[in-house]
């Protein structure tokens, strides 16, 4: 089932996601749901929030950033649970957009490197550090689970440019082709 996307204006989005109990009877079916979303939405990563859901929870697929980093051609993973342990190496450039935030793209800084530790769709844990387009992937959608969107990273003049885009998000004037849940009034 395709769930409709949570777009900028809505309260979940800025609220801190729960943690994930092992025995939740609706996990794999969630998990599920949010890759046919993911997809069909043409992102390359989602987050519970995103989906109207808040705990913390993320699915990655990187798989398309493997013509520049090609050990990502099989990246495809589930995040439950993370903390991120610490961020390292040069900040770079990169535009992002956001499936909740959508016809807005910006150029957003970030560390190259990040240390995670999070538990898999089995509930096995792993520490690992992702690097390049899958570190900066993850770091965007561990943000939803603070309630953080890539805007928060931008100067306050564009913030202030963005202003009318934004309004549109709120208010459902966008079109995006995939769902999404306008924010209630």
């Amino acid at each position: 089932m395709k769930y409709p996307v949570t777009v900028y204006g809505d309260v979940l989005l800025r609220k801190k996601a729960k943690k994930i109990e092992k025995d939740n009877p609706k996990l794999n079916e969630i998990i599920e749901n949010m890759w046919e979303t993911m997809y069909y939405s043409d992102g390359v990563g989602l987050a519970a929030p995103q989906v109207g859901l808040s705990i913390r929870l993320f699915i990655i697929d990187a798989s398309s950033g493997a013509d520049e980093e090609p050990e990502l051609a099989d990246f495809k993973k589930v995040f439950i649970n993370p903390v991120i342990i610490e961020t390292a190496g040069e900040e770079w450039i990169m535009n992002e957009g956001c499936l909740s935030l959508p016809e807005i793209r910006e150029d957003v800084s970030r560390k190259d490197e990040v240390r995670l530790r999070y538990f898999d769709e089995n509930f096995v844990e792993h520490e690992e550090v992702y690097k390049g387009f899958a570190g900066r992937v993850i770091q965007h959608e561990y943000d939803h689970l603070d309630g953080k969107l890539f805007i928060d990273y931008l100067s306050p003049l564009r913030k202030r440019l963005l202003k009318s885009k934004l309004s549109a998000i709120t208010t459902g004037k966008v079109r995006p082709h995939y769902r999404i849940k306008i924010p209630a009034k």
